[in-house]
């Protein structure tokens, strides 16, 4: 049974940090290509970013280009977000996901299996 388990987020002030990090289970974890996408209150859910399976090739949203840093541990079996300058537009809830492709994407659609989520809270 494959298993994706958020951890990291919380609430911070805008202009601080938070690093997501995600365990998974279940999988040749290096086999996969590995998303982050974020949710808030009453919007769909958007890519934020994607790293293919050897960690290199990201891919970004444009509005977190520059503040979000994505990188895996295959020996870890972790994917992580780093979040740098957080606004207050980022609040959401901060999904991973798994995709049984080597290579990243950026549509929901195109993964095959989610976490639970982690809430991220930036305050003004």
């Amino acid at each position: 049974q494959v298993q994706l388990v958020e951890s990291g987020g919380g609430l911070v002030q805008a202009g601080g940090s938070l690093r997501l990090s995600c365990a998974a289970s279940g999988l040749t974890f290096s086999m996969y290509s590995l998303g982050w996408f974020r949710q808030a209150p009453g919007t769909e859910r958007e890519f934020a970013a994607a790293i293919s399976w050897s960690g290199g090739s990201t891919n970004y949203a444009d509005s977190m280009k520059g503040r979000f840093t994505i990188s895996r541990d295959n020996a870890k079996n972790t994917v992580y977000l780093q979040m740098n300058n957080l606004k207050p537009e980022d609040t959401a809830v901060y999904y991973c996901a798994a995709r049984g492709d080597r290579y990243r994407a950026r549509t929901t659609n195109d993964y095959d299996f989610w976490g639970q989520g982690t809430q991220v809270t930036v305050s003004s």
